[in-house]
């Protein structure tokens, strides 16, 4: 058993442990019920997990969510309705979401997939500063996604390149005796 301070009592029965507890108005908490004897701790059981809902709620403060938001495209998109998706796709870029660009085919477009590499190609020159592509256009049965991420989150998540040493002269060789 374990007392409020932290301090190791010893072995007790549990019906001595239960009265030490409530002599102090605290709670018997069974810690490691597998051990053997079982460790207990007295404490008050409501401060305990008052305190662990706290410390979850500042945790999930400082927590980042990071949505992916999905644009679908039609290898037949008309110009101004790219534009307007792309428009989208930038905002929420903006707003640190990752995006999910889909083109969808129907029918006899499957046999002309070059339409959607050519959108896919549209919107990545239309977003070339704002936007890195973290995952490339792929086929999945009817449809060709990418997943793109804001450059500038791209940046942070960037591993650290290596500091090269700085260039040295060539050594010197030594002299060679002349033979004749």
């Amino acid at each position: 058993m374990i007392d409020a301070e932290g301090k190791q009592l010893g072995v007790y029965i549990a019906s001595k442990a239960i009265q030490m507890a409530e002599e102090q108005g605290l709670d018997l908490v069974e810690i490691s019920p597998n051990a053997n004897p079982p460790v207990c701790k007295i404490m008050d059981y409501g401060k305990y997990k008052y305190e662990l809902t706290k410390k979850q709620k500042e945790a999930k403060k400082h927590q980042v969510v990071v949505l992916v938001k999905e644009v679908k495209f039609r290898p037949v998109t008309d110009d101004h309705d790219l534009s307007f998706k792309v428009r989208n796709m930038e905002r929420f870029l903006e707003e640190g979401h990752k995006v999910k660009a889909t083109v969808v085919f129907r029918g006899r477009e499957m046999s002309y997939r070059e339409g959607g590499r050519k959108v896919m190609d549209t919107i990545l020159g239309m977003l070339q500063d704002k936007a890195v592509v973290e995952v490339p256009p792929k086929m999945e049965g009817r449809q060709m996604t990418m997943i793109l991420m804001a450059a500038k989150a791209a940046k942070k998540h960037e591993p650290a390149k290596p500091k090269s040493p700085p260039p040295t002269s060539a050594p010197k060789e030594a002299p060679q005796a002349k033979t004749e």
